[in-house]
């Protein structure tokens, strides 16, 4: 059986470079960040809620505080930010930690919990979690074990887990070799919307010589993991007009023109039948040298576990691997609808059809030409493409009409595997787990922190801390108490060891 990284087996942990620490530390001060996570997972963190981010607010204010940190609430176009700071000295480089505290809204009754925002402690029992007391967890806690709630692992998690490093290093008197600041976002989960504005006001205050995210899970082999990049997002609403009602399909089929038919006409002129965006220049700009190649094949991906997990004989091939795909931009139907299904079908002709599309966007791609492109395919394929719903005049005038909606664009961002941060993040927690660290060159979700790297110009590197199957957007959210211990660590470790070694 393969051993996971975070188990302790031994009396003592090494971290490298030397340091050490005591198991029994290490476990006591998971002890108390369980407590923590549970006092903070208590305060309901909906992001469409303004007075639930007021809440968290506090309680992260008190909190970094009672840790030596100078705190402010930084106001933007709509909820706040948090923002704290180690005082400051001018001989030492700057970090700036991104991490988020507002959380994805719940639906109790999809949980296996009365109450998503009050922890529960599981423990594994075949393919299922058994409910277990928090009395019963022990003094050797077993890292095994999982606490279930809202926002367990994304983010709150990470948060407290930086808290409880803090407060080992502050036992071990440890000086930092850092300035670190931290910024906490209370609307990532509706897209960071305030951000751009909000860092270009604050720049000042921001700067740093790098910044590291914490969101998002760790790679599936259980490996520390460090992700250079992550792709943006953009989006596109296309409707296709039949009737201007609906028409019994008996009296109409046949006669009246089937939106449906239509956009589902339409959508098949965009991709080939291997899932490659036919559309002329959507994938310009993009080339993988044998470097690169040998990067993006370090992952430890396995194609057939991804396969067997999703149900799928298989994949598309617009990367011959997994990782080669996530480095090109995407067009995916997120959506799809016109008329009624299932029990509610009926026997009409739809008067619209309508398909909701998500362009993830790497680097190399900008968002609104990729638009551009989609639209262009969309005229030439004798489509008279609105920004609005027809008029009776519009509807008469052309025979086939789609209305295009646009949303807004997150970019992307890339950060060198060269760069000397990246080399002394790779070098620690390799150091601090004994383990070969995954590098991924830009992941396949979006994070909205583009903004600090474009006004910051500064490097930037997602440092994942929680356990692949966490569940997070969904019910029954949780973090493994492994994980706890593993972000302490890691935050720990980083936090006391210099870039200059």
């Amino acid at each position: 059986m393969k051993r996971n990284f975070f188990f302790v087996c031994s009396l003592v942990l090494t971290f490298g470079f030397g340091q050490e620490l005591d198991s029994t530390a290490l476990k006591s001060q998971v002890a108390e960040a369980i407590r923590d996570l549970r006092d903070f997972i208590a305060i309901p963190n909906d992001a469409l809620n303004p007075s639930d981010i007021d809440d968290n607010i506090f309680w992260l204010k008190k909190q970094f505080e009672k840790r030596g940190f100078n705190t402010a609430v930084l106001d933007t176009d709509n909820l706040p930010l948090f923002f704290a700071a180690l005082p400051m000295d001018d001989t030492k480089p700057s970090v700036l930690i991104y991490m988020h505290f507002d959380g994805q809204s719940v639906d109790a009754s999809k949980w296996d919990q009365p109450d998503p925002y009050k922890v529960v402690l599981k423990k594994p029992d075949g393919d299922t979690f058994g409910k277990m007391k928090f009395e019963e967890l022990g003094d050797d806690i077993n890292y095994d074990w999982r606490l279930f709630g809202r926002s367990t692992s994304d983010d709150k998690g990470p948060i407290v887990m930086l808290l409880h490093a803090l407060d080992l290093l502050k036992k071990e008197e440890m000086e930092l070799p850092f300035n670190v600041k931290v910024i906490l976002d209370g609307e990532e989960e509706k897209g960071s919307k305030p951000l751009p504005n909000a860092v270009k006001l604050y720049r000042e205050l921001l700067q740093a010589d790098f910044v590291w995210i914490h969101d998002g899970p760790m790679h599936a082999s259980g490996k520390p993991t460090i992700v250079y990049g992550c792709r943006g997002i953009t989006t596109l609403t296309l409707t296709t007009h039949g009737p201007l009602k609906p028409q019994h399909s008996g009296h109409y089929g046949n006669y009246a023109p089937n939106p449906g038919f239509q956009l589902a006409q339409l959508l098949a002129t965009m991709k080939d039948s291997e899932g490659r965006v036919t559309i002329p220049g959507y994938y310009d700009g993009i080339s993988l040298n044998e470097e690169t190649q040998t990067i993006l094949k370090s992952v430890p991906d396995d194609a057939v576990a991804i396969s067997e997990k999703l149900q799928f004989k298989t994949h598309e091939k617009v990367g011959s691997f997994y990782q080669e795909a996530l480095q090109y931009p995407s067009l995916n139907i997120r959506g799809l609808g016109s008329g009624w299904i299932g029990e509610n079908v009926r026997t009409i002709v739809p008067e619209s059809a309508t398909a909701e599309l998500d362009l993830r966007l790497v680097p190399e791609s900008d968002g609104n030409r990729l638009k551009r492109l989609v639209k262009d395919h969309i005229k030439k394929q004798g489509f008279h493409v609105l920004d609005h719903v027809p008029n009776k005049e519009e509807r008469l005038a052309h025979e086939k009409i789609v209305t295009v909606t646009e949303g807004s664009v997150t970019d992307a961002f890339r950060t060198s595997f060269d760069n000397a941060y990246g080399k002394f993040l790779v070098k620690t927690l390799s150091g601090t787990f004994g383990e070969e660290v995954v590098q991924i060159r830009i992941m396949g979700g979006t994070v909205p922190i583009a903004p600090f790297i474009n006004e910051l110009k500064i490097p930037a590197f997602i440092i994942p801390m929680v356990n692949p199957d966490n569940n997070q957007h969904s019910p029954n959210e949780n973090l493994r108490i492994g994980q706890l211990a593993y972000g302490i660590r890691a935050f720990h470790s980083l936090l006391s060891h210099s870039p200059d070694k």
